[in-house]
């Protein structure tokens, strides 16, 4: 099979340079959806570029946009742009993460992203408000543990010291997630020490349609964390069942198979 397509490509004029990073799936397969990624702070879309390779393999093309927290206006009508001249018979995806995620759920709760199947919400943070700054090895210890991503944002893709940054305090109002009429699924290290993860199952409680997966030792980076691999399953699960409808209807189901003996001993 083909590779997937790395692709970066100019998709609309704007004020400003607007350039798109794309994983294209592989030629064969059928499209089977579209992924819009929205970084996180200080974040380049090329952070993105290990899982846009792998969710392309799948046959699923992935976009990554500009970061939210540095330019909103552009990341919205970047996001906006790439849903438009996506196809529309396939479902179409945003993914989120830390103020990405964040920024994502605004826009949905306020009418702004119609046509959008699900949202995939990665990292949330816990509020607008920032925590101090650390250090770079600090902050590389609370981003990820997975030591070939820490190198690659430690050479490029990252501004430092953008994680500790506040965000709008209107991506944040408590009404968000009740507004949210649409499958949401949210990934959330367990270890995250950012966004706490207790506040994040809260949030996601308050969701019509939600459902959190944690990662064990999982940090804030949770789509590009050690884990990364599994993160991306769950993601490609989740688009499986969304290709089935709204309802999510569940296609692996793991059996009780009960207590060793107990089968045996009810026929005998």
């Amino acid at each position: 099979m083909p590779a997937a397509i790395f692709d970066e490509r100019s998709v609309m004029t704007l004020a400003q340079e607007a350039t798109v990073l794309s994983w294209y799936e592989p030629s064969g397969p059928a499209l089977r959806g579209t992924l819009v990624v929205l970084p996180g702070r200080g974040e380049s879309p090329r952070v993105y570029e290990r899982f846009g390779r792998r969710l392309a393999t799948d046959s699923y093309r992935v976009h990554a946009v500009a970061a939210p927290a540095d330019a909103p206006d552009q990341a919205r009508d970047e996001l906006l742009g790439v849903l438009d001249a996506a196809d529309a018979d396939a479902p179409r995806v945003v993914v989120g993460s830390d103020a990405g995620a964040a920024y994502a759920a605004h826009l949905v709760a306020g009418g702004q992203l119609d046509g959008v199947s699900a949202l995939v919400l990665a990292g949330l943070p816990a509020g607008s408000a920032a925590q101090p700054a650390r250090d770079w090895d600090d902050e590389l210890a609370v981003r990820t543990a997975c030591g070939a991503h820490r190198g690659r944002i430690t050479e490029a893709g990252v501004r430092r010291a953008a994680l500790f940054s506040d965000l709008p305090a209107d991506w944040f109002d408590p009404a968000t997630p009740g507004k949210l009429h649409l499958p949401v699924l949210g990934l959330h290290g367990r270890n995250d020490l950012l966004s706490p993860v207790a506040l994040a199952r809260r949030w996601y409680a308050s969701a019509p349609s939600a459902e959190l997966v944690t990662i064990v030792g999982g940090l804030h980076d949770a789509l590009n964390d050690q884990t990364h691999r599994t993160v991306a399953a769950v993601v490609v699960q989740f688009l499986e069942r969304l290709r089935g409808g709204a309802e999510l209807a569940p296609i692996a189901v793991a059996e009780s198979l009960g207590e060793p003996g107990r089968d045996a001993e009810s026929r005998a």
